[in-house]
């Protein structure tokens, strides 16, 4: 507990800086194509820059189309340190003022786009001119569900492709999704628009890897906005906390898997409500840089323990079966559509009962027992399959806790405030109902939370979820203890408001 306190009281750098009164906001956009075309393309990934300058304060907000600032996928670790010490350099940039958002999509980028980042952000500082601002909301539930199911003996379990959906008679319920669309409009003076920031919480995981690289449903969304306002606007897909959050129907296996959809009726959202924010002269522009310590997770070999109790007991109980796959299906089907006659008519059934004979509902007997058997085996090799998955998930991250050597994980906290429009952000996969309980917090409609940016610490999911017995990959591929969600929610609060002041 006195570690957690310590951490509570303040053990992170705070660097703030905030414009000066009286001064124009100008801003400059320029985008750049980070995909890698050795490979089969969808569409095309981008890496986009926006630049803000109000008085002697500078803020540069990057999006990119990659899974991760860091640790998996392209960009490796010493990317963010990279953009940042080249920016200061050859731009005078300081580099607590960049703020690098990942949408989190799978596509499959270049191998020089920190490089290829540095020169967007640069081409965006030349580009500088005064602009209006304007901050609000939209709501989107059509297109996303959470992933997260609540199973009826209290545990949760995941959906993932990894491993199979649950029973539907074990299934209690499931988790919130949060429809919140964060949304900032920034206009040239002329009243045309210049750019719209848009955050939104959900996986873009939805366009199959056979379909080739893909931006998924964020792309198709900032298309269909820029499309739509014309006039060199761009779009910016911040990535909000959604860890828990897919893509809606994404186990669907009757239908081919398509990301445009979803991204043409965020799009549509967006614009729907962006169109209607009025836009104003505001020289505002705040951005804050803050290093905060969170507790490394501590309890990975009892976890694993646990599992690799429960393998044993699973194993112990699959039951020899006289049938194999080929010969269960039709005995499935047989006794599931005719129970009272599945292997003959009737009338065989009949006849045998003329005479005394029970050969065929002795057969049917043999016959059922062996398929509840196989039937029994299908259900622990599905549990076996997630079990062994999240395993080697705690089993990578124990390893590297010990290679730490620390029983802290350091982390930056950004805020940024442009107009009223304020958004703090963290580096892990936060979880939905993170979001949710900063927002309700703040209680400003115009403050909003993203997730990876400014590094990666993979999956950082509530208590509760932290806690789960089920095993589902937030609780398990994650470096954090439980503790860690009060100490951050602390902070994004105080963050926001002092972005508020």
């Amino acid at each position: 507990m006195s570690l957690i306190r310590s951490l509570l009281a303040g053990s992170c750098a705070l660097l703030f800086t905030a414009s000066t009164l009286h001064a124009e906001l100008r801003a400059g956009v320029a985008r750049i194509d980070i995909t890698d075309r050795t490979g089969p393309v969808n569409d095309p990934c981008f890496a986009k820059a926006l630049v803000l300058k109000s008085g002697e304060t500078t803020a540069v907000l990057i999006t990119v189309d990659a899974v991760a600032i860091g640790e998996i996928g392209r960009i490796g670790n010493g990317f963010l340190a990279t953009v940042r010490g080249q920016l200061e350099k050859e731009a005078g940039i300081s580099p607590s003022s960049v703020v690098i958002n990942a949408s989190h999509c799978h596509g499959i980028i270049r191998a020089d786009t920190a490089q290829l980042v540095v020169q967007v952000v640069k081409e965006a500082a030349k580009k500088l001119l005064p602009v209006k601002v304007g901050s609000g909301s939209s709501l989107e539930n059509r297109i996303s569900e959470n992933r997260r199911i609540k199973m009826k003996d209290g545990s949760e379990v995941d959906m993932r492709r990894a491993y199979s959906m649950p029973r539907d008679e074990d299934v209690a319920g499931v988790g919130p999704i949060d429809p919140q669309i964060g949304l900032l409009r920034l206009d040239r003076e002329d009243g045309s628009v210049l750019a719209v920031i848009y955050n939104f919480a959900c996986h873009p995981i939805m366009n199959p890897p056979h379909k080739g690289s893909s931006a998924d449903f964020p792309g198709y969304a900032s298309k269909t906005i820029e499309e739509a306002l014309g006039g060199g606007a761009m779009a910016f897909f911040i990535q909000g906390c959604g860890g828990d959050i897919n893509p809606v129907r994404y186990k669907e296996v009757n239908n081919p898997a398509s990301a445009e959809p979803l991204g043409t009726m965020l799009g549509a959202s967006v614009l729907a409500t962006a169109r209607q924010i009025k836009t104003a002269d505001d020289s505002t522009l705040k951005v804050s840089n803050a290093t905060i310590s969170l507790p490394r997770a501590a309890d990975y070999e009892k976890r694993i323990a646990t599992i690799e109790t429960e393998q044993k007991k699973l194993l112990a109980a699959l039951k020899p079966t006289n049938i194999n796959f080929k010969s269960f299906l039709p005995l499935l089907i047989q006794h599931k559509l005719w129970p009272d006659f599945p292997s003959h008519h009737s009338q065989s059934y009949l006849h045998d009962q003329s005479l005394e004979r029970k050969a065929i509902s002795q057969l049917d007997a043999d016959n059922r027992a062996s398929v509840e058997a196989y039937l029994q085996n299908l259900t622990v090799m599905e549990q076996l399959t997630r079990l062994n998955t999240n395993l080697a998930l705690l089993k990578r991250h124990l390893a590297e806790t010990k290679a730490a050597a620390k029983p802290t994980l350091d982390v930056e906290i950004c805020g940024l405030r442009i107009g009223d429009f304020k958004l703090v952000t963290f580096p892990g996969e936060l979880t939905v109902q993170i979001g949710l309980n900063i927002k309700k917090a703040a209680q400003d409609a115009n403050a909003f939370v993203a997730g990876y940016t400014n590094g990666y610490i993979y999956y950082t999911p509530t208590v509760e979820q932290r806690t789960n017995t089920g095993y589902a990959q937030e609780d398990c591929d994650t470096l954090v203890a439980p503790e860690w969600q009060k100490i951050f929610e602390t902070k994004a609060l105080e963050v926001l408001q002092n972005l508020a002041r």
